[in-house]
């Protein structure tokens, strides 16, 4: 004697169950998988390392340099860190999703009150606070750098919205991979696949630059910073780009909820036939409505982000580059004056605190002399491009870069001893005998620790021997002879090397002079062969 049938249970939401109600299931199930989340190796071991890895950048100033940040970098400085905790919540978020299937209980939600795709919304919205988390950590970045009084320049609240973006982003394919591909493997292959392909489109982006853009995050080498107008990056493009992307693979996350193979997940057009399977009429109509709309925003953004440099933003580009005083505001400070870019103006008295130092070791006219500060870039190649600056011919003007700190201060101070020295920038290229001797000891000899700051601006990091002196246009060349007076004269005490100076002053900055007889009018042993290697090259 067969069995009756047995009737399937429904598993649509019983008529009189309210939405509230239906929404707090919901809320619940995504707070449970988000803990779960949390607590699995991979997500938490990655999110303790990115706040730990940003608070100790918070606690230690960010290097030599963290004084002085620059906002507009700061804020895509914020977005390469994220990427490893998105990778995380990517695979992490797919094995959640592929529990019931890997243990074997997935015959027993049938049975559930709650629809495929309800439960699919649960693992979408649990991926949620850890891009919240990600917004907190960004946030606290910026802010840190924002507060510091050295800090200038504007951020970008598009930019900053890049990094929780991209780990809701990867998200949510978690949850999509799952439902299209499920198996085990189907996130580890997506994983490495979508490195591959980031790859192959960051190599064709010198002749497709618009590829790059598909990325979630686009880190642009920069060798100094520009002013924010003259970034030109589509931030605001971008940011549509990946909200309209994250909704779309959200959308078809849901529609593919109740599928358990690939082939079926190919037919959402039939969602119809598996009433079961799929949310109700309504919500089914909905959910194509919002991802038709998704698709429009992402299309939308991917347009609005690969139309590269507009001709504005090039003209504006030259004429920073080329006539930046069209664009600088000038400050004065005692008798010098500063002239900046905008958003740098608050730095002329770091700039101005460097120039009375290295004036006060100065004689002769030099001590009293009017200079011109000017804050120079070279923008005309984009953002990825490193052009060194040429120096100026103009008498008493000064080149100062957009970085500040660290390095860049002697580097400075050997461009102001430079031009007291020769009067000019160009002029003191060229320079090869006895007066580099006097521009060194003035750049170096007011600095906290001047053989650490000999060290600082020589690119081999050396205080003996031949080598390249950084300066912010064109270095100067230090002969090893050279070196040894210089490094013999920071040695000493100071006040007694400035009477020297100031009463030769007119000798020592003279053209003529040898380095041996500089040292000879400074008191200091003359090197072996200092004659040879003050002949200047024809």
């Amino acid at each position: 004697m067969s069995s009756p049938r047995t009737k399937a249970l429904p598993t649509s939401t019983p008529a009189g169950e309210s939405p509230r109600r239906r929404l707090r299931a919901v809320l619940a199930l995504a707070r449970v998988e988000a803990r779960e989340l949390l607590l699995q190796i991979p997500v938490f071991v990655v999110l303790c390392v990115y706040v730990a890895y940003v608070g100790w950048e918070l606690w230690t100033g960010g290097g030599e340099d963290g004084a002085y940040p620059v906002l507009q970098d700061v804020d895509r400085a914020t977005q390469p860190e994220s990427l490893f905790l998105g990778v995380a919540v990517l695979v992490c978020v797919n094995r959640a999703v592929l529990r019931s299937r890997r243990r074997g209980t997935d015959g027993h939600f049938d049975v559930l009150v709650m629809e495929p795709w309800r439960r699919t919304v649960a693992h979408l919205l649990s991926v949620v606070p850890f891009a919240l988390a990600t917004a907190l950590v960004v946030a606290a970045q910026f802010t840190g750098a924002a507060l510091k009084p050295g800090a200038v320049g504007t951020g970008s609240f598009s930019e900053l919205a890049v990094a929780p973006l991209a780990v809701l982003l990867l998200g949510v394919l978690g949850v999509l991979i799952a439902r299209l591909v499920p198996s085990a493997f189907g996130a580890p292959l997506f994983v490495v696949g979508g490195y591959i392909a980031v790859v192959l489109l960051l190599s064709s982006s010198e002749d497709t630059p618009w590829l790059r853009w598909l990325t979630p995050f686009v880190d642009e080498f920069q060798a100094d910073p520009l002013p924010s107008d003259l970034l030109g990056r589509p931030a605001a493009w971008h940011a549509l780009y990946l909200v309209g992307l994250i909704v779309l693979v959200s959308c078809a996350a849901v529609l593919c909820g109740g599928r358990r193979t690939l082939p079926a997940a190919l037919g959402l057009a039939r969602a119809a036939r598996n009433p079961v399977a799929w949310p109700a009429v309504g919500p089914a109509r909905l959910v194509k409505a919002v991802a038709l709309g998704a698709a429009v925003l992402t299309l939308a953004g991917a347009v609005g982000q690969s139309r590269g440099d507009s001709p504005a933003l090039l003209a504006a580009r030259k004429q920073a580059s080329v006539a930046p005083e069209k664009d600088h505001t000038c400050v004065p400070h005692g008798r010098s004056t500063y002239c900046a870019f905008p958003e740098w103006t608050g730095r002329t008295e770091d700039w101005a605190a460097v120039v009375r130092r290295v004036q006060s070791l100065a004689g002769g006219a030099a001590g009293g002399t009017k200079l011109t500060v000017r804050q120079r870039v070279d923008a005309r190649y984009g953002l990825s491009a490193s052009a060194t600056l040429e120096p100026s011919s103009t008498h008493g003007q000064v080149t100062v870069g957009t970085r500040w700190g660290g390095n860049r201060v002697p580097e400075f101070s050997v461009g102001v001893a430079s031009v007291l020295v020769a009067g000019n920038e160009e002029a003191a290229a060229a320079m090869c005998d006895g007066r580099v001797v006097t521009v060194m000891w003035l750049a170096l000899a007011t600095t906290s620790d001047p053989m650490a700051s000999l060290r600082d601006v020589r690119i081999d990091d050396s205080v003996s021997g031949s080598a390249i002196v950084l300066a912010p246009t064109h270095p100067l060349e230090m002969t090893a002879a050279q070196t040894t007076v210089v490094r013999e004269l920071l040695q000493r005490p100071r006040y007694g090397v400035t009477a020297k100076v100031k009463a030769h002053w007119t000798e020592l900055t003279s053209p003529k002079t040898s380095t041996a007889r500089a040292a000879e009018l400074l008191d200091v042993p003359v090197p072996k062969g200092s004659e040879k290697e003050d002949k200047c090259e024809e």
